[in-house]
């Protein structure tokens, strides 16, 4: 199950990011899963949580977007979703399709408990 590196991975940039900007309580981590990048979504979620315990987002939630395949036609420069990688234009027929989207896996955000520097309330 690779989902517990790519887990470790990603608590590892929270953890960075956290001491990097002193906050001390993650509460939320947005992660961009591109449903062609051979990520289980709920594997990553039961990792995250197996995972997390004692760290500064202990009580955090992991929230995944999940972003489709996506195509763009490299003859009539028509965008779609794309079923799988070697789908042709649906617009042209092309069989030139370059995947634009699907594959990333990346965190979106990080949400604390404090509020930024310089945001109201301080």
């Amino acid at each position: 199950m690779h989902e517990l590196s790519i887990a470790q991975s990603l608590l590892d940039i929270v953890q960075q990011e956290a001491a990097r900007h002193g906050v001390s309580q993650v509460v939320r981590v947005g992660v961009r899963v591109g449903v062609y990048s051979a990520v289980v979504p709920s594997s990553l979620t039961f990792c995250w949580d197996m995972i997390k315990e004692g760290t500064v987002a202990a009580s955090s939630e992991l929230v995944i977007n999940q972003v489709p395949l996506t195509g763009l036609c490299q003859d009539c420069g028509h965008q779609f979703t794309m079923a799988g990688p070697a789908d042709d234009c649906p617009q042209c027929s092309s069989s030139k399709v370059e995947m634009v989207a699907g594959r990333e896996l990346n965190v979106d955000y990080i949400e604390t408990a404090e509020p930024e520097p310089g945001s109201a309330g301080e």
